[in-house]
């Protein structure tokens, strides 16, 4: 039997509307509402997406299991049943892409070890949508996922973080919305004021803020990120 395809989805960032979806191409919208079997971080959002996607989608046929931090690795594997019996199964992340900062990267790494196919949909990604509207390198840049809760390992890694982006290029990070006035304080506090900062907050909504400026600029006047998602890039010119 032919074993059936994992695909990644990307979901829409910000709130899920009706008029949002012009970000996902219509092929991968086809492929995404003739599948029946999805992996998610949560059920209630993704079958929200899914009916906004199609309010005929039959959503009561569909098979749907949870991947988050409290995932077991027998669960993980239990969850490619589907491809193995010919099936092809979708991973929608929360927001953006799965894999990318999200859960996914271990349930593709399983069925790339079984010879399951991967197949990743265009979609947006906050990440590259940053980089790409920064003005900041987008030849040489790393994304390093979300910096440390501890206050002095924080601090550490972003001084870190500014010294490495005079030589290597871009660096990407990004902080649970909740604490970014804190990590934003924190840059001001302990970077060199010729240092460039990019906020990139709300990207793909009606609030979007995007902005690239040096630390002593940002002193001036910073803005409130408290809640909001957001990614800093540093860099250097």
């Amino acid at each position: 039997m032919e074993k059936g395809k994992l695909y990644m989805i990307p979901i829409t960032i910000g709130e899920i509307k009706e008029d949002s979806f012009h970000d996902i191409p219509p092929s991968s919208l086809k492929i995404v509402l003739n599948i029946k079997y999805f992996i998610v971080e949560n059920i209630k959002s993704a079958r929200r997406f899914l009916r906004q996607i199609n309010k005929e989608f039959e959503i009561d046929n569909c098979e749907f299991y949870v991947l988050n931090k409290h995932t077991s690795p027998n669960e993980l594997n239990e969850f490619l049943n589907p491809c193995r019996n010919g099936e092809n199964v979708g991973v929608l992340s929360e927001a953006g892409c799965p894999g990318i900062a999200d859960p996914g990267s271990s349930i593709a790494n399983i069925a790339h070890r079984e010879n399951i196919m991967v197949i990743p949909l265009i979609g947006p990604s906050s990440i590259f949508m940053a980089l790409m509207s920064s003005g900041l390198n987008g030849q040489q840049f790393t994304f390093h996922g979300y910096l440390p809760k501890n206050r002095e390992e924080r601090v550490k890694k972003i001084k870190s973080l500014a010294i490495k982006s005079k030589d290597n290029g871009a660096q990407l990070f990004m902080e649970t919305p909740f604490r970014n006035n804190h990590l934003l304080e924190d840059i001001i506090n302990f970077c060199p004021d010729n240092l460039l900062l990019c906020i990139a907050s709300n990207i793909s909504t009606k609030n979007q803020f995007i902005k690239t400026k040096n630390i002593k600029s940002w002193k001036v006047n910073s803005p409130n990120l408290n809640k909001k998602p957001t990614i800093f890039i540093f860099g250097r010119i």
